[in-house]
């Protein structure tokens, strides 16, 4: 494919991602109890702070459609450009629009969620197989030895550029394929920094309290 062919497509599945991106889903499951998800909790409009705010199944289906709106173009893309490594790094470009449709949907001011959930559809969409189950194993010890969903969201938001270190080092397209990995990286570091300086300071939210913990609270309120 000639270079300037495959920059045209690159460009046209960054915005088309962008666009399935920009279905906010967490939003859209808040105006169903007419709340702004945006306006309770943390203000993100992602699956942690659905799950906080309304319960267990709309978080699922928070869940289910910010990873579904990364999976769908991206499977297209594979279907019409299926010669590697060409579907990879449109795949790519076509997740990154993703991220930043979810994180900056135009529609709601540019204020969307962190991008985690979308980044993982675009793990599932583009990884090698193993890569995957390694990623959930790890971000679910992570999350309960630490109970932090930020501490694991951070560490997802590496498996993009470690998947491409891995399968991809010896292309020739390899540094452009790294580079884009690592926006992946950029981005997620970029909407957790809240919770970076939470986490330096030692208040950021658990996911879940021991019963010590919750003892403790009532001791304070007392």
């Amino acid at each position: 494919m000639q270079e300037t062919v495959f920059y045209a497509y690159a460009g046209a599945c960054l915005v088309v991602g962008y666009f399935f991106g920009c279905i906010s889903t967490g939003y859209f499951v808040g105006r169903f109890f007419h709340q702004d998800i945006r306006r309770l909790g943390s203000g993100n409009a992602g699956t942690t702070n659905v799950l906080r705010n309304f319960g267990k199944l709309p978080a699922l289906i928070t869940f289910v459609g910010d990873v579904a709106k990364a999976i769908v173009p991206i499977l297209l893309i594979r279907f019409l450009f299926p010669t590697e490594p060409v579907w990879y790094l449109l795949g790519l470009y076509c997740g990154l629009g993703a991220v930043l449709g979810h994180n900056f949907p135009f529609y709601l001011g540019f204020k969307g969620g962190k991008g985690i959930a979308v980044t993982a559809a675009v793990i599932v969409s583009t990884a090698h197989p193993i890569v995957m189950p390694v990623g959930l194993l790890i971000f679910i010890l992570v999350v309960a030895v630490t109970r932090y969903v930020s501490v694991g969201s951070l560490l997802v938001a590496w498996i993009i550029p470690v998947n491409t270190f891995l399968f991809y080092r010896g292309d020739q397209m390899f540094l452009h394929m790294l580079i884009i990995s690592l926006l992946f990286t950029v981005f997620a570091y970029f909407q957790h920094r809240q919770n970076i300086v939470r986490l330096i300071h030692g208040n950021e939210n658990k996911l879940f309290k021991t019963k010590k913990e919750k003892e403790a609270e009532k001791h304070e309120t007392n």
